[in-house]
């Protein structure tokens, strides 16, 4: 549900800022927001499980989202469709930590990778259906809803999974005597801020000297945090997370990787409904319809890669063979893009099916291996972290190739920024496979 929400704003972008009279700014404000939002709460989100009980708050994030969903199809202007996206993923970060607490307390520690391996066909299969259903909703227009359709379909998805969830999801234990540490909380959502609000808004404003202030902020906030749950541990005291995971070297790479990963991933996939749209006028179900082939090249290789592939080379290589493949595609959609006349997305095919099998590949294995890492009694925290990366630097992508992408599409030259956006993504890519080198060879269970 939360990745079908993600995918599906995407190709809902340029009818919403044609009807709200949204700006590129805006725009990049409604898609990154949300996973801004979703990831700098998800470790409060985790905590707040533990506090009050995994189901409970499963159940209130779950009802939190979907009437944030419906809110969202509601919004009478873009600055409300913002705030509430805000709203929406921040109830998605209570409702997220506690499916991974679930999966946890469902496998032994042993089974960990199968049941993470999951997650590569999962997240094939969620990238078909977010842009197809939403290109179509928009482009059926039913009701006169448009754009706001592809928000009112989490309310019955919503509903018919609280019902399933009330009666089949356990209980499970609260403990009461948690306490949680609000003001860690608040410092990594003011520090993801930081990070995310001058790249969004950097471009606009002329890249003036706040912005990269505001960047060497965020990043003093992280270090101030991290300081900060050190010593709270060293004295007894509560903290967010268990700050001895960043002692580990493999896990801090880790995260670095993933970061990376996630901000190539969701920016350039991005980029690439926006252009079929924006340069290439092509209506949302076409666009929705052009996203199928990344999607299933990334089912594809998530079941090869889950299914034998890491666990015969070792999840390292496999990160990396991915890396290269999906460099391979993107090289390939560089050349399949010669110019704007006479354009057909066949020209695209090959090149997004191999760059999504490089997706695949690499995220079927990557939250093992890097989670085999650290201490069973850690995997709680270091889950909790991996997944707030992911959301933020989900947003940081959204941000740094928007602003590469609008660059030139907002000057006639949607071909152009599509380019420099492959650019950057190779860039992300080659840093991706020299950070994989740092993790161990294979999961260490």
């Amino acid at each position: 549900m939360d990745l079908l929400d993600a995918t599906i704003v995407n190709v809902g972008g340029p009818a919403l800022a044609q009807e709200l009279n949204a700006s590129a700014t805006e725009l990049q404000w409604v898609i990154g927001g949300y996973a801004l939002a979703l990831g700098s709460g998800l470790i409060l989100g985790g905590r707040l499980g533990d506090r009050f009980g995994r189901r409970n708050m499963f159940l209130f994030g779950l009802i939190g989202f979907t009437l944030a969903s419906l809110a969202c199809a509601l919004a009478p202007t873009v600055l409300v469709l913002i705030v509430l996206r805000f709203v929406q993923g921040f109830l998605g970060a209570m409702l997220l930590p506690q499916g991974f607490g679930l999966i946890r307390d469902a496998f032994p520690p042993a089974e960990f990778g199968k049941a993470f391996a999951a997650y590569g066909p999962a997240f094939g299969l969620g990238g078909i259906l977010g842009p197809v259903i939403g290109g179509f909703l928009i482009q059926a227009n039913v009701f006169g809803l448009g754009w706001r359709a592809v928000f009112l379909v989490n309310v019955p998805i919503g509903i018919i999974a609280a019902i399933i969830s009330w009666r089949f999801v356990q209980k499970a234990p609260a403990d009461k005597s948690i306490k949680i540490d609000i003001f860690g909380a608040l410092l990594v959502m003011l520090s993801s801020g930081l990070l995310v609000y001058p790249l969004i808004q950097g471009q606009e404003a002329g890249w003036p000297l706040w912005t990269y202030l505001m960047l060497a902020a965020s990043v003093a906030g992280f270090l101030l945090f991290a300081r900060l749950e050190f010593v709270a541990r060293r004295k007894g005291r509560t903290t967010l997370i268990d700050p001895t995971i960043f002692k580990n070297r493999g896990y801090t790479f880790g995260l670095a990787g993933l970061g990376i990963y996630f901000a190539g991933f969701t920016g350039v996939y991005l980029i690439l409904t926006l252009f079929l749209q924006f340069g290439e006028k092509f209506t949302s179900a076409e666009a929705g319809i052009a996203n199928i082939p990344i999607a299933l090249g990334s089912a594809i290789g998530g079941t090869i890669s889950g299914a034998f592939l890491a666990e015969k080379i070792g999840g390292r290589f496999t990160l990396q063979i991915g890396a290269v493949v999906q460099l391979i595609g993107v090289v390939l959609l560089w050349f399949a893009l010669p110019g704007v006349a006479n354009f057909s997305i066949w020209q695209l095919v090959p090149g997004l099916v191999i760059s999504g099998i490089g997706t695949g590949l690499i995220a079927a294995p990557i939250f093992d291996t890097i989670l085999s890492t650290v201490e069973p009694q850690q995997s709680g925290s270091a889950s909790g972290v991996l997944s707030a990366v992911q959301s933020v630097f989900s947003s940081v992508g959204v941000a740094i190739f928007g602003t590469v992408f609008f660059t030139y599409a907002l000057v006639g030259q949607a071909d152009v920024g599509f380019r420099m956006a492959l650019i950057v993504q190779v860039i992300v890519v080659v840093l991706f496979v020299i950070v994989a080198s740092l993790l161990p060879k294979r999961a260490q269970h």
